[in-house]
């Protein structure tokens, strides 16, 4: 094989790897008419939820066999979660993928419920819902804070294979987590990520 052969198979490749046996989430980021510009859809996950409880989201959830795209789990899931019919919903298109860890990583939509939509959230997920305005989030800048991750490895972890065995200096992870407020209620996490990013698309198109 030469160097041209390994050009050609290396060349171009999109792989973002480890996705082939991640788990796969997808969210909607739905877009609600106000006027002339836009509201953004927010949930309060339930008290009764394992995982959590309380935290403000996107509508969304895991991918199951029987969504035939990863854009179908995010209708799916809107639907169930804000009991919304399925024809008031338009997907407008896909942003980049967010890795949230190594083993999930979370596919955002966007699209627009019909105006008039009026959600009636399945109590079991959800508390409440709530808007943000798209021209307020424009012009906000998220606080960030840093979380620091240490490494905890597992009893049977091979450490006589490694150079420095139990005296190896693992790495700690380092996140930036975004923190919106907006009259009350906390945005952060993923959830703040993902935002921040869609915002961030908003705010460079303006000045193209």
């Amino acid at each position: 094989m030469d160097l041209n052969s390994i050009q050609r198979r290396i060349e171009n490749d999109g792989t973002i790897m480890g996705e082939d046996v991640a788990m796969k989430s997808s969210v909607l980021i739905p877009l609600i008419p106000k006027d002339d510009t836009w509201d953004i859809l927010l949930e309060v996950r339930s008290e009764q939820l394992s995982r959590q409880p309380g935290d403000v989201c996107f509508p969304g959830g895991r991918s199951e066999k029987i969504d035939a795209s990863l854009r179908e789990t995010a209708i799916r899931e809107t639907c169930e979660e804000l009991g919304v019919p399925r024809e008031s919903i338009k997907v407008i298109g896909r942003m980049g993928t967010c890795i949230a860890t190594s083993d999930l990583f979370i596919y955002p939509f966007v699209g627009e419920i019909e105006s008039g939509t009026v959600p009636i959230p399945n109590p079991e997920e959800v508390a409440e819902v709530f808007t943000v305005p798209l021209p307020w989030l424009m012009k906000q800048m998220p606080e960030k804070y840093t979380l620091s991750l240490s490494a905890n490895p597992d009893q049977n972890f091979p450490f006589e294979r490694i150079v420095s065995g139990h005296n190896y200096s693992f790495r700690d992870r380092k996140i930036i987590e975004p923190f919106y407020d907006y009259k009350g209620r906390t945005i952060w996490g993923l959830t703040a990520r993902i935002l921040e990013h869609f915002v961030s698309l908003m705010n460079h198109r303006m000045f193209e």
